[in-house]
């Protein structure tokens, strides 16, 4: 028996001999209807009648949260996401409008433990932004299943981005989805940065971006963070949306541009302070540069077909400086 309960059993109990009620509430400090209610359920109870009652309302109709909502993000945890993404899942596959505390609350109350992400150390990076949009776009190749690759094109100061779904990884392919992203980036592209897979070094992929004004800039092998927007944007990828898709559905490609527009029209970014691609591009629309700016800062005496091999690429740097 708790304090609570032997003091409200000690009021009952004075109330029996004394059979005073003004005198039981001036000598215990409690008021009339405390007294009566506590009496009553006394009598009605016996002593178990003496515990508090939970005050939770049988029922919520304007509760934010309801059961049904909470079973998703107990789903979508499932699937090793944080606040902010099941924030935006919650947006994106059901219409659902839920603040991140608001789903911490709802972690918290059903017991999910936080994410543990076990990395290996690395050096640490300073990450950079290019200040224009167009002055950097990141190129990269993700395999996804057996016969099916995603080319990905991210913008490094607005994040906006462009996806293709391709069958094989090709200079073809690249070429195609070169035209996409020249069609589909809403502004004038600068530079192309890719890892240096085979399928950016066909001269004909780089004979295109001389004739187009744009620099090619592969980086240096084993160097990944040096993409890493483009990485972490196909990790994106595969956590949202290849995660809630069937990868043999005919309608995939159609799913995939309805992804594209959600992740540059919709989906806010952390790294953009919360906006989305397109706010972030609308803020910094005056400094994009125009595609006749672009071909008058272009030195296409500076500009040559890159070997894949770093090395051979290196020897040729060197071979260039001797007098």
């Amino acid at each position: 028996m708790d304090d609570e309960i032997r003091k409200r059993l000690r009021w009952v109990q004075l109330y029996e001999e004394l059979g005073n009620a003004g005198i039981v509430c001036l000598r215990c400090g409690i008021s009339r209807p405390t007294l009566r209610k506590w009496w009553s359920r006394y009598q009605k109870y016996g002593q178990d009648g003496l515990q508090e009652e939970s005050r939770r309302p049988k029922s919520s109709p304007t509760r934010k949260v309801q059961p049904a909502h909470e079973q998703l993000i107990a789903d979508l945890r499932k699937r090793k996401l944080g606040h902010r993404r099941i924030q935006n899942e919650l947006k994106r596959l059901h219409d659902i409008s839920l603040s991140t505390a608001t789903i911490h609350k709802v972690l918290e109350r059903l017991k999910k433990p936080l994410l543990k992400h076990n990395r290996a150390f690395r050096k640490q990076v300073i990450r950079y932004s290019r200040p224009t949009p167009g002055d950097r776009v990141q190129m990269d190749v993700c395999k996804i299943a057996p016969g099916m690759y995603q080319y990905t094109a991210i913008d490094d100061c607005t994040r906006y981005k462009v996806l293709r779904l391709y069958s094989r990884r090709t200079a073809n392919n690249t070429m195609d989805f070169l035209d996409a992203v020249m069609e589909e980036m809403p502004f004038a592209i600068q530079r192309i940065q890719t890892d240096r897979g085979r399928e950016f070094f066909a001269t004909k992929f780089q004979e295109r971006l001389l004739e187009w004004g744009i620099k090619f800039r592969p980086i240096k092998p084993a160097s990944p963070h040096l993409n890493g927007k483009v990485e972490r944007s196909q990790r994106t990828d595969l956590d949202e949306f290849y995660s809630t898709v069937d990868l043999k559905d005919s309608q995939l490609s159609d799913l995939l541009a309805e992804w594209q527009h959600y992740y540059n029209w919709d989906r806010p970014h952390s790294s953009l302070e919360g906006k989305t691609p397109v706010e972030r591009l609308s803020e910094l629309a005056d400094k994009a540069l125009l595609w006749e700016e672009v071909a008058a800062k272009f030195d296409s005496s500076k500009e040559r077909i890159q070997e894949q091999n770093y090395r051979d690429e290196l020897a040729l740097k060197k071979l260039k400086r001797c007098p």
